[in-house]
């Protein structure tokens, strides 16, 4: 998430004066899409940071492009000034999705078959009382055997606690005897730790030792399992980000900065001042008492997120996780005080866990060297120097060589079926980067994934909207093979706040839709958004900055929420849900953790797992899909069509036009910003000479597993500083820096950057 601001108008509260909808289209299916038009929106004017950076021009500042905040939510600008155009819903959904069979007939069938044959004696008993006694005890026969069975072959939406634990026993779907479980199963980890797997939407687990890369697992009933078609039309994804766990955040985790916000200033730690991962890594190095040291963040990485968690996530009828992933789980270079290569171990476990509980993730690159957008999210708060300023190519260079190496792991055949969908950049600042450099980017990214892939194979590629709204991605790259398109919205960071609850179910009915964009572009997710109706809690806007909101204390209190207010609450993420259902969305996040001050969640409205133990999260997530028709909110011409064959991979998928192959093709950029006008191919630049690092997969007792690496024919090597020159600083290169010394030069320079070489 990422707080925005307009320095172009005056702001304007699309809550407040919101587009008019138009009636909604007659039915009568409570289940139908209920999506409003997305307004028109106006570019970004960009950030500020808590240095008050602003980047661009020579004197470090680009038209129109100051900057406010940190790390905190995007809300859309609109033009009101442009009249919004009719926006198109989703089709309809069946109004009997909670009645869908765990599996098709032939597969439950089956099932009872395999039961059967193993259970010879049972199956002798079963026919003699059927011909003694008749249907009436065959009938209870049947009960019992389906209490019996460790699988939960129907969905019981509303099913009473059951006493003990079911034992899970062998999975008829694996003929390698894998263990399985449903609604009330017992779970034994690898460490030994068991927990009940409550799962009341018919989802069952499979851990299978003899195929661990089984993927017949599913969250629930009424979704596909992983080793089954994902059909962008009729299944819906209802996601839920691991925000804070492998890229910190303050406000996500305030207990491991809390620790450090009296640290002694020096020149690493200019102020003393711990807001961002960056300066965090580099008190807890400078930490030598018990219990400090960068390893402090390993243990975060055990804890904070489990398999409980990935348990919960699809007993909470949650479908999909999106794992926000450094680059410094692949390498750092010297000068970054990072912890490297660790969290991909984590990653690792967040893959395994998500096949074993039948979750789909989106899996997306979440930081870049030098910072995609200043935010405390990107590494480190402060200047943009990925495709800005001049090591901006030389950083962008850098990020696509760990785009490649985590697309050649998630290509191979054992995670195609779990990671579906790979984000290349986070939320890069287009209004500071420019439009064009970024574009150009996104192709290069594109290009080198399908080379991986092949067209209409591997993960979809996600690309963030870059602050500009959905409006200006009309029609790019049109014939890509399965490009979508990601968007942040939040309410929390825009004007208008103080406003009665009754207010908020409507906005967001009226504002939070992407459906003009399925016209548009084609595939367009809501990757964030949250229940927070105001910027209240600890850190929201980063470390020391104080919310705008009048009086927190009531929304700072959620252990003493009324009813009134839990139920507000609740409505305005109905209505956020509803009108972004199709194709579905992620909530920012699920998980926030205490702070070690007070010993309680302070930012409780950015915790899906908190409001659903609490009564402000919908117990059932389909249970938002008509909630706008409720209200009263009409919407507008459903998405009665279906996407273009090429948009999910099928007829004519990678054949880009012509015109836009040509407009773009270019890279590095003819121009970037914030370089004194200098020739991007005169910049400081790195080489491609170091071997590509290959990922690590995960290791099985008696189980060969891939190498790590999808395409054994891309050999090419990754960026290298070249040898014997010096380069500006990485993450804070003046405009004037356009240049760097090699040779004679570099041997008489008296100083050495430190992004020097790479380790």
């Amino acid at each position: 998430m990422a707080y925005q601001s307009s320095a172009f108008n005056a702001p304007v509260d699309p809550f407040l004066t919101p587009h008019s909808s138009v009636p909604g289209t007659p039915g009568g299916d409570p289940h139908r899409a209920s999506l409003a038009a997305r307004p028109d929106e106006q570019s970004i004017g960009g950030l500020r940071t808590e240095d008050d950076f602003s980047a661009g021009g020579s004197d470090g500042t680009r038209e129109g492009g100051g900057v406010s905040g940190t790390r905190v939510g995007m809300l859309p600008l609109w033009d009101t000034s442009v009249p919004g155009t009719p926006d198109p819903s989703r089709p309809f959904l069946p109004t009997s999705d909670s009645n869908v069979p765990l599996e098709p007939p032939q597969k439950i069938e089956a099932a009872e078959r395999d039961v059967q044959e193993t259970s010879g004696y049972q199956l002798q008993r079963r026919r003699r009382l059927y011909w003694i006694v008749g249907g009436v005890f065959v009938a209870i026969v049947v009960i019992v055997l389906a209490i019996a069975l460790p699988v939960v072959l129907v969905h019981k939406k509303k099913q009473a606690a059951s006493g003990a634990a079911a034992v899970p026993t062998s999975n008829p779907h694996s003929p390698s005897g894998a263990t399985t479980g449903g609604d009330g199963s017992l779970v034994i980890t690898t460490d030994g730790t068991t927990f009940m797997y409550n799962n009341s939407f018919g989802g069952y687990w499979i851990d299978d030792p003899k195929d661990p890369f089984n993927n017949g697992a599913r969250a629930q009933s009424f979704t596909p399992a992983l080793n089954e078609t994902w059909d962008y039309i009729n299944d819906q994804i209802r996601g839920v980000n691991l925000g804070g766990w492998l890229v910190l955040e303050p406000f996500i985790v305030p207990a491991l900065f809390e620790k450090y916000q009296n640290s002694t200033p020096s020149s690493a730690l200019p102020g003393g001042i711990v807001a961002d991962e960056w300066s965090l890594s580099v008190a807890m190095t400078n930490d030598t008492n018990p219990g400090g040291g960068l390893e402090q963040l390993e243990e975060h990485y055990k804890t904070f997120i489990t398999e409980q968690d990935f348990a919960q996530i699809a007993g909470a009828g949650l479908n999909w996780v999106r794992l926000p992933v450094p680059y410094w789980a692949i390498d750092v270079w010297p000068g970054e005080p990072f912890l490297p290569k660790t969290a991909w171990k984590y990653a690792l476990l967040a893959m395994q866990w998500a096949r074993k509980y039948g979750l789909r993730m989106y899996l997306e690159l979440h930081t870049a060297p030098g910072s995609q957008n200043g935010l405390n999210h990107s590494g480190r708060l402060g200047p943009i120097n990925f495709l800005n300023g001049p090591m901006g190519i030389a950083n962008a260079d850098r990020t696509m060589g760990y785009i490649r190496v985590l697309a050649e792991f998630i290509s191979q055949n054992e995670y195609q079926d779990v990671v579906q969908m790979f984000g290349v950049i986070n939320e890069p600042l287009m209004g500071t980067i420019g439009r064009d450099p970024l574009d150009r980017f996104y192709l290069q990214a594109y290009d080198m994934l399908r080379d991986i892939t092949g067209i209409g194979k591997g993960a979809y590629m996600v690309m963030h909207d870059g602050f500009l709204g959905l409006t200006p991605w009309k029609d790019f790259l049109p014939g890509a093979d399965r490009l979508v398109l990601d968007t942040h919205p939040y309410v929390a960071f825009g004007g208008g706040l103080d406003q009665p609850l009754n207010h908020w179910p409507t906005a967001a009915c009226q504002a939070f839709q992407v459906n003009q964009s399925l016209f548009d572009f084609g595939i367009t997710i809501t990757g964030e958004f949250s229940a927070a109706i105001n910027d209240c809690g600890l850190w929201i806007k980063g470390v020391a900055n104080q919310p705008s909101f009048p009086d927190c204390t009531q929304w700072d209190d959620w252990q003493n929420w009324t009813q009134d207010m839990k139920d507000g609450i609740k409505q305005f993420v109905m209505g956020e849900m509803d009108a972004m259902h199709f194709p579905g969305y992620f909530f920012w996040t699920w998980k926030i953790g205490a702070s070690s001050v007070t010993g309680k969640v302070e930012s409780p409205m950015w915790s899906y797992q908190l409001g659903l133990e609490n009564g402000w999260m919908p117990d059932d997530p389909r249970d938002a899909v008509g909630f706008c028709d409720s209200i009263g909110v009409q919407f507008n011409t459903p998405f009665t069509t279906t996407y273009q064959p090429w948009q999910t991979g099928g007829s004519g998928a990678g054949t880009i036009a012509a015109t836009a192959v040509a407009s773009l093709s270019q890279y590095p950029p003819p121009a970037i910003s914030n370089v004194n006008n200098a020739n991007p191919l005169q910049l400081p630049m790195y080489t491609d000479i170091s071997p590509a690092p290959t990922l690590p997969g995960p290791t099985f007792s008696g189980v060969t597993t891939a190498s790590g690496w999808a395409d054994p024919t891309d050999t090419a090597s990754v960026a290298a500083p070249i040898s014997g020159c010096i380069y500006p600083d990485a993450w804070n290169a003046p405009a004037e820096s356009t240049s760097f010394l090699c040779g004679a030069a570099a041997a008489t320079a008296t100083t050495t950057p430190p992004s020097l070489r790479r380790a």
